[in-house]
């Protein structure tokens, strides 16, 4: 079951499809910052390195299935909020013109929740009729990562076309009924390591596990607006983008409330409150530890896996859409 990958990343959508029994053939990632480390673990796959809107569709093999998630920036409810101005957010055009073309048998597309705000929904409702148009049977459904094997709250909107010649609808699988927490996911790895200076990283000098360095920095007014800490029986807030928003860890207090929008570290508890390291953050997005990170700034390690769709939820996901398909006679 051979599968196309647009808007790679590092590959967590990938691999969930690879544990179900797919395989990306072919792969396209615009970010340089990224590229290390998907040929590092992605060693059978061909990296496409252009920019999208340079790739003609004939330079992509036939596949199976079309997977990715187009940029969520534009989308994104913290952000600006763009959407379909943006050209990131008109990325998604790209996607259409791709499948329009390859016509394969399915499709998956995943972005944020804030896709569904008011604000884009004549947006997103003229992308969801352009699939429609292109004769595929088209689902959506706003899903917590939570409910799929994954200990975080992580909201994202999944996108999922079977081709008509199918006749089938794609229906969600069933939420899992394990409810992993960070307990789960972070108690067993030993005492993380702080970047080096200018947040530059320590390589594999003196780490427990590989990428086991978290930031360093200040915390902005922003930052420290909100309760950070999530506890040890309770699944981690969403694993961001940016590492100086990436979660305290568990082993702090909870920030103590001052005034509405102000909030502060417990008095004499202060050197308990670090961020999340890449690696806490990495398994909490599920990918396995011999998944290396390669970067030479820590910031580029949690925008990798920020950015990336966790890997036991990408497989609930294709696992289902494998056993829709398995004994599909066309």
């Amino acid at each position: 079951m051979k599968l196309v990958s647009l808007f790679t990343g590092a590959g967590g959508l990938d691999l969930g499809f690879e544990k179900a029994g797919f395989e990306t053939i072919w792969a396209n990632e615009f970010d340089k910052s990224i590229w290390e480390t998907f040929e590092f673990n992605f060693k059978k796959t061909n990296l496409d390195k252009r920019s999208i809107t340079d790739v003609k569709s004939s330079d992509i093999p036939n596949a199976l299935g079309i997977i990715g998630g187009p940029p969520c920036q534009s989308w994104s409810e913290a952000g600006a909020g763009r959407g379909i101005n943006d050209k990131r957010g008109q990325l998604f055009y790209e996607y259409i013109r791709i499948l329009k073309d390859k016509e394969p048998l399915f499709f998956l597309a995943e972005n944020v929740s804030g896709i569904l705000l008011d604000r884009h929904k004549e947006a997103f409702e003229g992308i969801l009729n352009e699939f429609k148009k292109l004769n595929y049977n088209v689902v959506y459904k706003l899903l917590n990562a939570h409910d799929y094997d994954v200990p975080q709250d992580r909201n994202r909107v999944i996108i999922i076309g079977f081709h008509k010649k199918t006749e089938k609808v794609f229906e969600f699988p069933e939420k899992s009924q394990k409810r992993p927490v960070l307990k789960d996911a972070i108690w067993d790895l030993r005492k993380a390591k702080p970047a080096k200076e200018y947040n530059k990283t320590n390589g594999e000098d003196g780490l427990w596990a590989p990428n086991h360095e978290y930031m360093n920095g200040g915390f902005s007014t922003i930052y420290m607006s909100r309760n950070r800490v999530r506890s040890w029986d309770e699944p981690s807030f969403t694993i961001q983008a940016g590492g100086r928003h990436a979660p305290i860890h568990p082993q702090a207090p909870k920030m103590k409330f001052v005034s509405q929008n102000k909030r502060i570290f417990v008095p004499g508890k202060e050197r308990l409150y670090r961020r999340l390291s890449v690696r806490e953050c990495a398994r909490i997005q599920t990918f396995p530890d011999d998944f290396i990170f390669k970067y030479e700034s820590v910031v580029d390690g949690y925008k990798m896996i920020g950015n990336a769709v966790p890997v036991e939820f990408a497989y609930s996901i294709a696992s289902k859409i494998k056993e829709d398909l398995s004994n599909l006679v066309l």
